[in-house]
């Protein structure tokens, strides 16, 4: 049986169009490796690329990723709201098909060498791959962005796992890990008060005395004209969505503010998605149907849960029947 991971990179670079295009270009080359998505952001100045295929393939594609970016992007040139201390900041992999967490780890320690090996870049190991406790976190390794990282490098507790204990110049330095199934969910709110924002991401995030596998934050999207309480959901079996959701709709109110609706980056497995319509069809004294496919699914997803610019492609299990 073929064994197959994703793994989601995210570069610093969402704005212009045509270098995302000359960096993305880079998978015309890899036929084993599927680009599922990729979604640049403009006030992020990001863009967050997701790859399934088998994690040999998966390393090299993603070497020349690397390269790429080191060739395009320079981050003393870069600004956006989404924190950052590379050209390629985060690198994780997570196990689909065939794979457990411990290949994946072995795969983010082959990458990282082959990083700091091949492009003279610093790389950190994160997340299930980390050596330490206290480096599990990636904004723990990440604070200080770009710009402190110059200093904090240095450092013994921050010396980096691969790699010369000096940034790249214009690159950075990169994160690389292995980890379960991460949920980059966005909620969108109706007002461009940021401070709302913040508030909200308090009552949620984990480090702040709310849900516990929640990292949040607030963001002001310019293009869109509004700000959003941004995050990760690290644990969604722990964390479903739709209590995410209820408890910011909730607490919005207090500020007389609506939610009109929210967004998904990257994938998201149907289970994350079943567990919340069926509450919200129990809600209606309806009954979840186990065999409802994905197109009634996704109905029902953008019904009761708001999802913006949702489609059947952003399920993982939709790629892997067509596999």
């Amino acid at each position: 049986m073929e064994k197959i991971v994703e793994c989601v990179p995210n570069f610093s670079e969402g704005k212009d169009k045509e270098k995302i295009n000359r960096i993305m270009s880079v998978f015309d080359n890899h036929d084993q490796v599927k680009v599922i998505s990729y979604e640049p952001d403009a006030d992020y100045n990001r863009t967050v690329v997701t790859l399934i295929g088998p994690p040999d393939a998966m390393v090299d594609a993603v070497l020349d990723l690397v390269g790429a970016a080191k060739k395009e992007i320079d981050l003393n040139q870069h600004e956006g709201i989404h924190p950052r201390m590379g050209a390629v900041d985060v690198i994780p992999f997570v196990p689909v098909e065939n794979m457990g967490i411990k290949e994946c780890v072995d795969l983010s320690k082959k990458t990282g060498k082959r990083i700091a090996k091949t492009y003279d870049i610093p790389v950190f190991l994160y997340a299930e791959s980390a050596g330490k406790r206290y480096r599990k976190s990636l904004p723990k390794i990440r604070k200080g962005e770009f710009e402190g990282m110059k200093e904090k490098i240095k450092e013994d507790k921050w010396a980096p796992d691969y790699g010369e204990a000096t940034i790249h110049p214009t690159f950075g330095a990169v994160a690389v890990g292995a980890r379960e199934f991460l949920i980059a969910y966005n909620i969108d709110l109706d007002t461009d008060d940021k401070s709302i924002a913040k508030n909200l991401s308090r009552i949620i995030r984990k480090s702040s005395g709310g849900f516990q596998y929640i990292q949040a934050g607030p963001a002001y999207l310019e293009e869109r004209g509004h700000v959003q309480v941004t995050m990760n959901i690290l644990n969604y079996k722990k964390n479903p969505i739709y209590r995410i959701f209820e408890v910011i709709k909730m607490e919005a109110k207090r500020y007389s503010v609506d939610v009109p609706s929210a967004e998904i980056v990257g994938l998201i497995p149907k289970d994350a998605l079943e567990e919340s319509i069926d509450y919200y069809l129990d809600r209606e004294y309806l009954s979840y149907d186990k065999e409802m496919d994905l197109d009634t699914l996704v109905f029902n997803v953008r019904e009761h849960l708001r999802l913006r610019d949702f489609d059947k492609d952003k399920i993982i299990e939709a790629h892997l029947d067509e596999s």
